[in-house]
């Protein structure tokens, strides 16, 4: 690990975990941790002068923003993603989502549309808390609820295939500045259209919901590596 990270200022109105995750997202972000570098616990702790709890839960949470990747029995690594792998990840996420989408609008339940309807008020009030767990926790929901309504076991299975893969590129696509809003404004539109049975435009809201993830992920590795 040949990165090093200043001590942590304990004059901020924020709690020390979410400070700490600040800091290593920061240095991932500048390069100061390069793609594919092993993280340890005990050694960024005692560079920011803090405990292994906070770097522990701000390893978590930057897990699941897609910055960091947990290999069992090996370590925690700085996420190495290709351009090619997030093309070839967005060429089949969005071909199923489109898919996932039309069939829903023909086959969806109305506890399942009221479920949907249900996380997007969720996945709002946590972005007033700034809670990006749980924030990513209920839009993987909310996609779930989507696949399961299409009727389809089989396209369930094969975005399954493709968790890890997805988990990882749609927090860091979250992350990127005003990308949250938009996302709401997305889903909503997906699940507007799917209420009113229109697979046509299901399928266009599904569409345009991951074009503009795949757009706003680019752009942020991009400027990270400016």
């Amino acid at each position: 690990m040949s990165g090093h990270l200043e001590p942590i200022k304990l004059d901020s109105y924020k709690p020390l975990r979410e400070l700490v995750c600040e800091k290593i997202r920061q240095a991932i972000t500048a390069g100061v941790f390069k793609p594919g570098e092993r993280l340890m616990e005990i050694q960024l702790a005692e560079e920011m002068g803090v405990s292994r709890t906070p770097v522990r839960e701000a390893i978590r949470k930057l897990e699941l923003e897609g910055f960091i990747v947990m290999i069992p029995r090996r370590g925690t690594y700085v996420a190495d993603i290709s351009i090619k792998d997030i093309t070839e990840v967005y060429e089949i996420r969005t071909a199923l989502e489109i898919l996932a989408a039309g069939l829903a609008a023909e086959r969806i339940s109305d506890d399942e549309l009221q479920e949907m309807q249900r996380l997007l008020v969720e996945i709002g009030k946590h972005m007033e808390d700034d809670d990006m767990e749980k924030i990513v926790e209920a839009d993987t929901a909310f996609h779930d609820v989507l696949y399961q309504a299409s009727r389809n076991e089989r396209l369930g299975n094969i975005i399954s295939n493709l968790r890890e893969q997805i988990t990882t590129l749609r927090g860091r696509s979250m992350h990127y500045p005003g990308r949250l809003r938009d996302t709401l404004e997305e889903h909503r539109a997906i699940v507007e259209s799917i209420a009113h049975r229109n697979v046509d435009k299901a399928q266009v809201a599904a569409r345009e919901h991951m074009e503009n993830a795949e757009h706003t992920l680019l752009k942020a590795i991009e400027e990270s590596r400016e």
